[in-house]
């Protein structure tokens, strides 16, 4: 956690989700571990003690001296360790620092993100009325409901594994369960489960299990929802709900909507995998290849976008509010699904840890060679999207309540340089400034990819624009948008029409 902080650095930080200064001044501050337990149960961060902050953002120092620091130690490691106080310590004696700032000295506490089965950290011995978690704004209480998700994720079996007890297996939607035997055969001839029979085949992959109540067979939380009826699944998980929105036409507000309480479908995940999947595919380009004599109509894309779509159903907290929403627009597709990120936004994305939510449900697809098991799944997905040319898909993490969202989007990437008319390219410094002439395209600045993406942003697929409508969109001089405009159109991500006083632009249709 070193490069949350660097003294050389101090001028340039401010408060964020991720550091957080207090004075102080008499003692350590009563809100001190309010943040502990913000930083712990989110991602982590660092606790700077000595150091107020003014009305500009900026840092200055408040007079703390070397002979306070051992006081506030003490007093730090005596609290941290009342279990009365803090329910579990994080922290080892490296991970507080003290540095000396001129005449003052600051002391510097870094939190570390805590484990999956640690979580929650809560102070006060209070775990409902104790539990912090962090945002831009600060500290804030969680909510009964985000508590009781983090308690649901401490255990290694989980929740998709529960027996339901009093359910008859004869609840469960046959026609899907053969639906799901007839793919699983075709794609794994000869499988030992080939040969069992409904109840033992259920039983095999996890869909059901015998009761320690009754010593009879019952569906088990993921047969629920991989083979139920939505009027069954919702006795047992109230919240679910499966939402697919396609938006391709502006002038319609739905161009395609698919729910799973609509009663004319099962509502399951199984069928709303394959559904939706089959929705999404639709206008991907398949490049014609031949293996062995037959056609091959898979490509990269195609298993990314299987891999995003079991990503989201596998980690989804079924108890979660506002249910799974996947939203097809032109030019992207989002994912979103009830639950925050069991390993963290940073480790899903590098990959090389698998802990999903549901195991059992990812055990079932990855029978039917859907999802990855080796925690490669969303790092292929960046992959793909490189080898494309597109950008670079976005992950998003909302607590209160908690909630995943992937980005998916089907545009080229804004390149960093952008080439001229007469072939070369301009360097820019940070503050906009021409300031060398080089041989092939044009360096942009943050301050002109922030004018692209606002540009493309206020666009409606299909629409016609002229630059002036751009005005109050970036606060530049209309030659500077008409300059934009054409960058955007060499670069694929705009389409013109018309003369010079009258050219218009849209955006580049949904890419083939």
């Amino acid at each position: 956690m070193a490069h949350l902080f660097d003294i050389s650095k101090f001028n340039s930080y401010k408060e964020d989700n991720r550091r957080e200064v207090k004075r102080a001044h008499g003692g350590l501050p009563t809100a001190l571990w309010d943040t502990y337990s913000a930083f712990a149960n989110c991602y982590g961060g660092v606790i700077i003690l000595g150091v107020s902050e003014y009305k500009d953002g900026s840092w200055r120092t408040t007079g703390l001296k070397r002979t306070d620091t051992e006081k506030l130690l003490k007093e730090f490691w005596n609290t941290v360790n009342n279990r009365k106080k803090v329910n579990i310590n994080l922290l080892s004696d490296q991970d507080v620092e003290i540095y000396p700032m001129e005449e003052d000295i600051i002391l510097v506490i870094y939190v570390p993100m805590a484990k999956r089965e640690q979580r929650p950290v809560y102070i006060n011995d209070d775990l409902f009325g104790g539990t912090f978690r962090r945002n831009y704004d600060g500290d804030y209480h969680c909510t009964r409901l985000q508590v009781k998700a983090m308690l649901r994720d401490q255990t290694d079996n989980t929740m998709d594994m529960v027996t339901l007890d009093r359910v008859p297996i004869e609840d469960l939607n046959y026609e899907t369960i053969h639906g799901y035997r007839n793919r699983h055969r075709t794609l794994k001839d000869g499988h030992p489960f080939e040969r069992l029979d409904d109840a033992q085949y259920l039983r095999s992959i996890g869909a059901a299990a015998i009761s320690d109540e009754d010593q009879h067979l019952h569906p088990t939380a993921a047969g629920m929802l991989m083979f139920g009826d939505e009027y069954n699944i919702v006795r047992h998980f109230p919240d679910y709900f499966l939402d697919y929105r396609e938006m391709l036409d502006p002038v319609i507000r739905w161009t395609d909507r698919l729910q799973s309480s609509s009663g004319e479908w099962s509502g399951n995940l199984f069928d709303f995998y394959f559904r939706v999947y089959n929705k999404i595919i639709k206008d991907i380009k398949v490049p014609f290849k031949i293996l062995g004599g037959d056609r091959i109509d898979d490509t990269p894309v195609h298993q990314a976008l299987r891999e995003a779509l079991a990503n989201c159903l596998v980690n989804t907290d079924f108890y979660g509010v506002r249910g799974i929403v996947i939203r097809k627009d032109p030019d992207k597709l989002v994912l979103e699904n009830p639950g925050y990120i069991r390993t963290g936004k940073d480790q899903m994305r590098i990959g090389g840890i698998s802990d999903p939510r549901n195991k059992t449900l990812l055990k079932m697809f990855n029978l039917i060679n859907i999802g990855e098991r080796a925690g490669s799944g969303v790092p292929n997905i960046f992959n793909v999207w490189n080898d494309e040319g597109w950008t670079e898909p976005k992950i998003e993490e909302q607590f209160d309540p908690d909630r995943t969202i992937l980005t998916l989007e089907f545009t080229p990437k804004v390149p960093a340089t952008i080439e001229k008319s007469g072939g070369k390219k301009v360097a820019e410094k940070s503050g906009g400034k021409k300031v060398a002439e080089k041989d092939s395209g044009k360096t942009v600045t943050q301050k002109t990819l922030k004018h692209y993406e606002a540009i493309l942003n206020s666009m409606q697929p299909g629409v016609w624009y002229k630059a002036a409508e751009f005005a109050h969109i970036v606060p530049v001089k209309e030659s500077r948008i008409k300059v934009l405009l054409s960058n955007l159109v060499n670069t694929g991500k705009l389409d013109t029409t018309g003369n010079t006083k009258g050219k218009m632009y849209r955006k580049t249709k949904y890419p083939q």
